[in-house]
């Protein structure tokens, strides 16, 4: 692998090798920067995976300290886990689920097309759907999506049937098992899918698309980009000119070292994220980097969702087959008339008994729990992704009496459920049941919210610096060679599984940074 010198002040230093970093160190390599990329977690196989879900969250899953709080259910259920993030390189991708739907038009002028919602701090993107949908494209290409570009449909497992034939009795139109992240057939050097059935424990297989088999190879291939693992940033520097000068980061060994950059791109998931611009504030920058507005750490979003369980008298197998490969649409609008502002989806979700039993009731026990658990085989499942509330008091911070293995301060992530939350996770509970009680279910379990996947927004994209944290490229109002590359950049957050934006962002955010860096802007 290429090294460069510490004091190599000529690199773009990418912190996160998820889909958002990963996404941009290959843009950039392909087009002669040079890249080093910091990934707090180790390179991890997937030959190394292991179909046991216990054994994989202990290797692929973000276990530092942290706290929630808040009035939502994770503060109660799991108030030290309050998020599922990765720790390897690939980040979170290493076991997501796959689905790749759009945003739509309206979901990108909430404000306008919402109005005032009281308590909700809605703004409008300053970026819409027909300037993304090149970028839409062309993530679409990269992961070999289904359903897209002539690519194949992936097969319908149990689960998705029953799902579809719920869809249809209750009147939904707009069904179907993608679009979807893993290929139906070989693609891009990558097989077609086994139906394993075990690819959030990681894809043993390959065909289910990553930055671990995807971007990471290939950026490392062009001889361009040094990838250092089990390197957690701590601190972003600063140089006398205002800009950043490079990023202080601890290796396995636990000593603090430093690298030299021309750019910074922090790409750290948005917990991370705002974690590392407030732990390095300065003089000139007391509440943290690119803060002046305040917003550094705001508006935390994670989706309204929350699970349907349906048992049946007949055996479902949910388990087996691609996991979330089944999408209902029908409810992904604005519609007030239901009684909240946005839309959800209802997608396919298939466990294995630990992480079933875990959030099925969560803290569960007694005989009519024993009885659930007892059905799993019966059983097939629903989840509900919905776009919540941006609130300013939702927000990251840095906890006063958590540390981490470092000694810096932990992250606190503070939610509250805003009313059209609850309104709209109310309407797709009885509508999910309505759904399995419509093809035979005997019984139905409303379950809470799991730790969240899709966290977003804390470092919110605004059309002006006193609104919000970065523009329409990533690039931070306040210091013009840090951007930022991950879900932390959503202003608003849709309805949509988030990975597929996040990646069409990266790539016009892509294209710019190397035009300003070519014209010696940065």
């Amino acid at each position: 692998m290429t090294t460069y010198q510490h004091d190599d002040d000529d690199v773009v230093l990418i912190v996160g090798s998820g889909p958002g970093g990963a996404t941009l160190a290959l843009q950039l390599v392909r087009q002669g920067l040079k890249v080093v990329m910091l990934e707090a977690g180790p390179w991890v196989d997937n030959d190394d995976f292991v179909n046991d879900e216990r054994t994989a969250f202990e290797q692929l899953t973000w276990k530092d300290p942290r706290r929630a709080t808040g009035t939502w259910s994770l503060a109660t259920d799991f108030p030290t886990s309050p998020a599922w993030m990765g720790k390897a390189v690939g980040g979170t991708a290493t076991f997501w689920t796959g689905l790749t739907p759009r945003f739509k038009a309206h979901e990108f002028r909430t404000r306008s097309v919402y109005g005032s919602v009281e308590g909700a701090s809605l703004a409008d993107w300053p970026i819409g759907l027909d300037e993304l949908d090149p970028y839409y494209r062309a993530a679409e290409i990269a992961m070999g999506t289904s359903h897209r570009h002539g690519r194949p449909p992936l097969p319908a497992n149990n689960n998705y049937k029953v799902l579809a034939n719920g869809a249809a009795r209750v009147g939904y139109e707009h069904y179907a098992t993608g679009p979807y992240a893993t290929n139906v057939e070989p693609y891009d050097g990558r097989p077609g899918t086994v139906q394993d059935g075990f690819c959030q424990q990681g894809d043993k297989s390959r065909a289910k698309w990553s930055p671990l088999v995807s971007e990471i190879p290939k950026a490392l291939a062009t001889g361009l980009m040094e990838l250092r693992t089990d390197s957690q940033a701590v601190q972003i520097t600063m140089g006398t000119d205002g800009r950043a000068d490079g990023v202080v980061y601890a290796g396995a060994d636990g000593v603090l070292r430093r690298q030299s950059a021309r750019v910074v791109a922090i790409a750290g998931n948005a917990i991370e994220t705002p974690r590392l611009l407030l732990l390095s504030s300065t003089r000139e920058h007391p509440d943290g980097l690119a803060n002046s507005s305040g917003q550094v750490g705001r508006n935390y979003m994670r989706h309204t969702t929350g699970v349907v369980y349906a048992e049946f008298a007949d055996e479902v197998h949910m388990y087996r087959g691609e996991p979330m490969a089944g999408i209902v649409n029908d409810e992904s609008r604005h519609d007030p008339e239901r009684g909240f502002v946005g839309g959800y989806y209802i997608e396919n979700i298939a466990q294995g008994l630990p992480s079933f039993t875990t959030f099925m009731t969560p803290h569960g026990w007694g005989p009519e729990f024993t009885s659930k658990v007892e059905a799993y085989t019966r059983t097939a499942g629903m989840w509900i992704c919905g776009e919540d509330m941006p609130r300013e008091t939702n927000r990251v911070s840095l906890s006063a009496t958590l540390m981490d293995q470092f000694g810096l301060a932990a992250p606190e992530v503070h939610y509250d459920d805003h009313p059209n939350d609850v309104a709209m996770r109310s309407h797709a509970y009885g509508q999910g049941e309505k759904l399995f009680e419509s093809v035979g279910a005997v019984r139905t379990t409303r379950a809470p919210a799991m730790p969240s996947g899709h966290n977003l927004g804390t470092a919110r994209m605004s059309h002006s610096p006193a609104d919000g944290v970065v523009n329409s490229y990533g690039q931070t109002h306040d210091i013009p060679n840090l951007f930022v590359s991950d879900g932390s950049i959503f202003t608003t957050g849709a309805a949509a599984n988030p990975t597929l934006t996040i990646m069409a962002l990266v790539l016009r955010q892509a294209e710019y940074l190397v035009r300003e860096a070519r014209a010696g802007a940065l």
